[in-house]
């Protein structure tokens, strides 16, 4: 499953996998009647060969479909990395299978009938949980990136700035001047687009791990 880089509209949508095609298509309607696009499938199988949008979304997924079911969806895209948020919607749900779900990470879990407030409420909530996602996610590539183009000497300054070392100090453990601690700090700084030690640690705590700790 594969998402399609050239996608331009960043609107969000909710994708439906239900094998019962009326309740795709009276759920779609509500949807777009909100303003959230809805994309539908009528099976895990179709789900999951498809190329989705790269949009903010989140998965509406029925627990018992031929094939493939809600729950085997979930496990696959959770071992594959796919953070999408899950919301999950059926008529043969018990206390087991929610537990389940909610344990593996989805958001929320709806019997059928389910009321349309409660249900745009739902879908709402988790849209909003991966419009932050990727949100987070754009601010952290963007530093990655920056990093890169850091010395290794001033990622050493700019680690032990962060860890609240102060230039004397940094100089003594590096074994090297405080005007050479200043000048890779302040060139630092500029390659990473902060202007204060405050975006600097909020640049920093954005990094991976295994690039904020020392090799």
């Amino acid at each position: 499953m594969a998402l399609v880089a050239s996608e331009r509209i960043k609107s969000p949508v909710a994708i439906l996998v239900d094998d019962d095609a009326s309740v795709c298509e009276s759920l779609g309607n509500l949807l777009n009647s909100v303003g959230i696009d809805a994309m539908t499938f009528s099976s895990g199988k179709e789900f999951l060969d498809a190329r989705l949008p790269d949009r903010p979304s989140c998965l509406v997924l029925d627990v018992r479909m031929p094939g493939i079911s809600g729950l085997d969806i979930q496990d696959h895209l959770s071992r594959n990395g796919v953070e999408t948020p899950i919301v999950f919607l059926t008529a043969h749900g018990d206390i087991a299978m929610s537990v389940q779900a909610m344990k593996a990470g989805a958001q929320d879990f709806l019997t059928k009938p389910v009321r349309e407030q409660t249900f745009l409420d739902a879908i709402s909530k988790a849209i909003a949980i991966d419009t932050s996602r990727r949100e987070i996610a754009t601010v952290a590539n963007k530093y990655v990136t920056l990093f890169d183009h850091l010395s290794v000497r001033e990622r050493e300054v700019l680690r032990m700035v962060v860890g609240g070392e102060v230039n004397k100090q940094i100089a003594y453990s590096l074994g090297i001047s405080q005007v050479t601690v200043k000048l890779h700090r302040s060139n630092g700084m500029k390659k990473m687009q902060v202007t204060s030690f405050a975006q600097l640690y909020s640049a920093w705590q954005s990094l991976p791990a295994e690039l904020r700790e020392p090799n």
